[in-house]
């Protein structure tokens, strides 16, 4: 199948792209010495995740139980469930490890003895790793805090849980603006952490795994000692937003939506295309960096740049301005671009499926596992 019969719109991946950037990133960690635990939120997709894990233990991190349930269902059998469990959540988790050496997290004093008590009462052992803020205050313990030894030594304590280790994402990468600027913020989550599992272990005793996060910082800083694991999620595809930010070239992003012109307006200068925010979703992108970056940057189908984005969007329609008078004739009723869209994490999950592409040729579908 080519490009110009398939279904628009539709995701399209770059296979020889997503094998570049896993064998990129393998690379570089085990030079750095790290292990490699990559997050599958980004493709959700078991295929995807088989490429990235080759040559390394396996180990996956998701961000819901349904990813969890999948992966383990097609022979994953370590997973790290990186959001704060909650009682709600308990006995799923509990159910989902009986079949796969399944991490927890936890920033909650009181959780662990809750935790323990229902694993207690399921005859089973779970492992919780402590979230560690490193800046980004989204969620996590600071390691000044009395929580953060106070967690740990409530989890070693108790019957039925495991100290897996301490973990963090450094997610104010993404606010970034400069190399430079990365490059610090990448160090800080670094030292941080190392600093903070050495001092854990004179207070609590063993840490297992000192475990960090982002593309951007992953891809940037310059030495990972005293880190066990790295948990990057987006350099599998990479997107316009890691491209702007300098995490990647334009020609490592592995992503695009394909969609179909559906109307012109001359007078206006406007081209609409049957991909609006359900399609690509309505990330604004590195604004920040480039205030006209728009909903994606426009290629053909041979993924050359056509000088357009996306610049406004309803719910299924995406509105391009050409100014260019031959770009505009180009673009007639039924032709077909590739969106490169800001964020490939958040549009994968609005599609059911990947249309696999090697060449010039659509050669297989793979399935993305959404869901809670």
């Amino acid at each position: 199948m080519k490009l110009e019969t398939l279904k628009t719109p539709g995701l399209v991946l770059d296979i020889a792209k997503v094998k570049r950037n896993a064998e990129r990133m393998s690379r570089r960690l085990k030079q750095f010495g790290a292990d490699l635990r990559p997050h599958i939120k980004t493709h959700k997709c078991i295929e995807v995740a088989r490429i990235q894990t080759a040559g390394h233990s396996g180990a996956v991190t998701v961000s819901t139980l349904a990813e969890a349930r999948a992966f383990t269902a097609n022979g994953f059998s370590k997973i790290t469930y990186a959001v704060p469990i909650e009682s709600g959540k308990f006995a799923e988790a509990i159910e989902i490890s009986r079949d796969c050496e399944l991490s927890l997290i936890t920033d909650d004093v009181d959780v662990p003895d809750q935790l323990n008590d229902a694993a207690k009462q399921a005859n089973v052992y779970l492992n919780i790793f402590l979230k560690v803020d490193c800046g980004y205050h989204r969620c996590g313990v600071e390691p000044d805090t009395q929580e953060a030894t106070e967690i740990p030594r409530r989890i070693t304590n108790a019957s039925n849980l495991r100290f897996a280790g301490i973990l963090t994402h450094a997610g104010h990468s993404y606010s970034c603006q400069t190399k430079p600027e990365l490059l610090a913020l990448a160090k800080h989550e670094r030292d941080v952490m190392a600093d903070f599992g050495e001092a854990l272990r004179k207070e609590v005793g063993q840490v297992p795994i000192v475990s960090i996060g982002s593309t951007p910082t992953i891809t940037s800083v310059d030495h990972l000692n005293g880190i066990d694991e790295v948990r990057p999620g987006n350099y599998i595809f990479f997107d316009a937003f890691q491209a702007t930010l300098g995490s990647c070239s334009f020609d490592d992003c592995a992503l695009t939506v394909l969609a179909s012109v559906v109307h012109r307006d001359r007078v206006r200068r406007k081209v609409i295309i049957d991909a609006g925010a359900i399609a690509l979703s309505k990330d604004r992108g590195p604004v920040g960096i480039n205030p006209d970056c728009g909903y994606g940057k426009v290629l053909d189908l041979k993924g050359e740049d056509l000088n357009l984005t996306v610049n406004e969007m309803s719910q299924e329609h995406g509105v391009m301005i050409a100014q260019d008078e031959n770009t505009f004739d180009r673009l007639r009723v039924g032709s077909r671009v590739r969106v490169l869209v800001n964020h490939s994490c958040l549009t994968a999950a609005q599609h059911s499926h990947y249309n696999v592409l090697e060449g010039e040729n659509i050669v297989d579908h793979w399935q993305i596992h959404t869901g809670w």
